[in-house]
């Protein structure tokens, strides 16, 4: 048989029931906070994440700059998809005496076909210059005239193009560092070419390059 409940005997339980769920309620509120502080957390960790990764990025593309002018130099070069072109494998080069006059100076860049075979250049090499540490000095030579000929060099004959810049002080925009190697791409090469230079400096960012023609010049 249950047991008979007062009025103050229900009065205690109810105070209790009251009493035990505002503890629950307490509990659960507390918990949903600490929840809640522990969410700003993770963000800001992904954020430094993100933010670690971007420079990554950074670093990276830095990198790829560093190595773009030759990409751009041999980009610059003539396309050539003859047969019988010329290749850097069988061709040596090296840069003549400068020539001056009315404020111009030009060097002219001789290919001499070394092989056993007779062989075709034509068109524009992709030139750039390089310090003796192999530093990008600058920005690759634009191309200058037109094409040209196809020029046909047997074992031991020599073609060349024309290297141009102009005296310091012609144009406000200063000079280049000196530089210490010449570096081309013949036409339809992906093979680069490297002569010693002494004393080649562009001035006035002026830096382009012809068509190779027939000789030596130089």
């Amino acid at each position: 048989m249950s047991p008979h409940l007062t009025p103050r005997h229900a009065r205690h339980a109810a105070a209790a029931v009251l009493a035990a769920v505002a503890a629950v309620a307490l509990t659960a509120c507390q918990e949903g906070k600490t929840t809640g502080a522990g969410h700003p957390s993770a963000a800001t960790s992904q954020g430094a994440g993100s933010g670690d990764t971007s420079g990554g990025s950074g670093t990276a593309g830095s990198s790829q700059g560093t190595g773009g002018q030759p990409t751009a130099a041999r980009s610059a070069a003539s396309a050539d998809n003859s047969s019988d072109r010329c290749t850097a494998a069988s061709m040596q080069m090296r840069l003549g005496a400068p020539d001056a006059g009315a404020g111009n100076i030009r060097y002219p860049l001789v290919f001499t076909n070394s092989g056993k075979q007779t062989c075709t250049l034509r068109g524009f090499p992709g030139v750039s210059l390089m310090a003796r540490d192999a530093q990008a000095i600058g920005k690759p030579a634009t191309r200058e005239q037109g094409a040209g000929q196809a020029v046909r060099l047997a074992p031991g004959a020599s073609a060349h193009a024309v290297l141009h810049t102009i005296n310091e002080g012609l144009k406000g925009s200063g000079c280049w560092k000196s530089a210490d190697l010449v570096q081309a791409y013949p036409p339809g090469s992906k093979d680069a070419m490297t002569a010693r230079t002494s004393g080649l400096r562009v001035c006035g960012d002026e830096f382009s390059v012809t068509a190779v023609t027939p000789g030596a010049s130089g």
